[in-house]
Parts: C-alpha cells; sequence; structure tokens
C-alpha cells in the first residue's frame, strides 16, 4: 500500500474510488465503508484510495484536556487498511490551519485534482471541512456537479444500535472488552513498552511486566484482571493481566501488568510489546493475605486457560 503524507505533493492518479473519514477505530462500520471502497476500484481495475486524518481532528478543535483517548494509533491504522486491500492512503497532518479550509476547497484542489475519483463512498455521519459543512449531502451535490457518484454508506447496526466509535469507548472504559471487540471486528489492544517494577510478582511466583502504552493518549480499559493475549519478541503468548492500584499493597499508584503463561526467565525490561484484551476475568480485590492473593491468582489463571482454546 502506499502511503501519502503531504498533500501539496500527491502523486497524479487517472481514477480511483475514493473514502474519506477519521476511521479511528476502524470497526465493523467503518469496515464496510472500506471493503466497498476496495470492491468497487477492483471490479473497475482502479485504485482504492483512502484519506484520513492525523491527529484526530479533535485533538486539535478541543483543548487539550478533553483530547479524545484512541482506539487506534496511525501505525496500527495503516497496517489495517493495507489488510483490507486499500492501494494508498492519504494521511493528511490535521492542524489548525488546516481546520479552516472549507470542504469546497479540500475536495477540489486536494480530492479531485490529485485522485480524480469515478466514486466517492463516504459515511451517513461523517463531517469535514471547516466547521464541519462538509456533510454527506455536500459530498453528494459536489459529485452531481463534477460528475463523480457518491455513494452515502449506512451505519451498521446490531443489537438495535449503530456501531460506532463512541460506543466502543464507552464500553472499552466500563470493561465491556468482549462485547467491543465484537463491534471492533478485531481484538482491542495496543503497543507498549515493558518497564521496571517492583518485581512482586515474581516473589508470587507470578512475574509480571510492567507496561505502558507507546502513546500516552491510549483508551485503557477499566481497571481489574484480564484474559490477554500478547505479541512478545515475535511469539503471540496468552496471559492475564491487571490494570489498577493493586489494593493489598496499599500503593496507590497505577499500574499496567501481564504475566503470560509458558514464558520463562527472559527480561522483556524496556522491550516493545503487544497487549490485546479478550475478556475481563474480575474486579481488582484487596486482600487479607499474601496467601489468599496466590490462591485468587491461580484461579484467575485457571480460568483463563480454560477460555484459551476459544482463542486458538
Amino acid at each position: 500500500m502506499e502511503i501519502y503524507r503531504d498533500i501539496n505533493n500527491i502523486p497524479t492518479h487517472s481514477a480511483t474510488v475514493l473514502t474519506i473519514g477519521s476511521f479511528d477505530g476502524i470497526h465493523r462500520g467503518h469496515q464496510e465503508i472500506i471493503n466497498r471502497t476496495v470492491n468497487m476500484a477492483k471490479g473497475k481495475q482502479i485504485k482504492s484510495i483512502v484519506v484520513t486524518f492525523d491527529p484526530h481532528p479533535r485533538h486539535i478543535l478541543k483543548n487539550s484536556n478533553s483530547k479524545l483517548p484512541i482506539i487506534l494509533d496511525l501505525e496500527n491504522k495503516l497496517s489495517m487498511l493495507k489488510n483490507l486491500g486499500v492501494d494508498a492512503t492519504l494521511v493528511v497532518k490535521f492542524t489548525s490551519e488546516f481546520s479552516k479550509i472549507s470542504p469546497e476547497i479540500f475536495l477540489e484542489k486536494v480530492i479531485r485534482d490529485n485522485f480524480h475519483p469515478q466514486d466517492l463512498i463516504i459515511g451517513y455521519d461523517h463531517h469535514f471541512g471547516f466547521k464541519r459543512k462538509g456533510t454527506p449531502l455536500f459530498v453528494k451535490k459536489f459529485g452531481e456537479n463534477f460528475g463523480i457518484n457518491v455513494e452515502i454508506v449506512d451505519g451498521v447496526s446490531d443489537e438495535g444500535s449503530v456501531i460506532s466509535s463512541t460506543r466502543i469507548r464507552e464500553q472499552i472504559r466500563d470493561g465491556y472488552v468482549r462485547r467491543a471487540n465484537f463491534e471492533l471486528g478485531w481484538v482491542y489492544g495496543f503497543n507498549a513498552q515493558v518497564v521496571r517494577g517492583a518485581g512482586r510478582g515474581q516473589d508470587l511466583s507470578f512475574p509480571t511486566a510492567n507496561f505502558i502504552p507507546l502513546d500516552s493518549n491510549q483508551l485503557l480499559p477499566k481497571e481489574g484482571v484480564y484474559f490477554t493475549r500478547g505479541r512478545v519478541i515475535g511469539k503471540q503468548l496468552y496471559g492475564m493481566c491487571n490494570l489498577g492500584i493493586r489494593p493489598t499493597f496499599d500503593e496507590g499508584e497505577f499500574v499496567m501488568e501481564v504475566h503470560f503463561f509458558d514464558f520463562h526467565n527472559i527480561n522483556l525490561y524496556s522491550q516493545n510489546i503487544r497487549i490485546e484484551f479478550l475478556e475481563r476475568i474480575r474486579d481488582e480485590i484487596k486482600f487479607e493475605s499474601r496467601i489468599d492473593l496466590i490462591n485468587q491468582l491461580n484461579e484467575d489463571k485457571t480460568q483463563c486457560l480454560m477460555l484459551e482454546s476459544k482463542y486458538y
């Protein structure tokens, strides 16, 4: 997949099928739009193009204290777009200056003049341009004026509600990662770096790797214990992860740590890993004794190992 990052230096295309969107989670609704774009382009034997924005517009248009936690970082977004069969992606650097560009200018000077789309595929709820005036109906009228077919794609519904990034964020924040994964169409997770911990897990016979997300604005699931899948030094490993303040030790500091099954005596400090949250097991608990904690950890591991066969 080709990647363009400069709107002033885009190779000219003679004909394309193109879609525009933040695609901040590439959830099942987004995938419907992208698959439609890719399949239509293949049918016409022309290139499929995705135009997306980084950072998320709300990181620029809102004050810094209300930044929208990200579901998917740019690196993984581009990887998913490639896997979906997209031929090329334009990553528009979203700035305060760019936010003032009218939708007319954006469509004419960036989209039409560079990509010459035969078809524009757009989600029913996507807005862009100055004051979000670039509505689906606006794009439809633009297409009529310039001989471009515009297709507006409806949302994908589940349990009577339209799947959305907002709803998925709420599910992850509330710990409903299994439901969120279903609506995403992929397992929620993020890339992280292993950092030095207190070493208590080793003393409990459950050695853990403490980690922090590579992106400080990463959306985090609710505190608790999770059945997880990790990618570590080229291997896929299952394990269990705790997010929280470890109340048994009365420290109060928020910590993220993972214990991988069947992975021993390897120092992961400073390594980059990926953590994916498969299912939430339980809330954090304050235990009365070290033995009570170890017994619960063994129960957690047994439960996770029983779940593991579902994900092979």
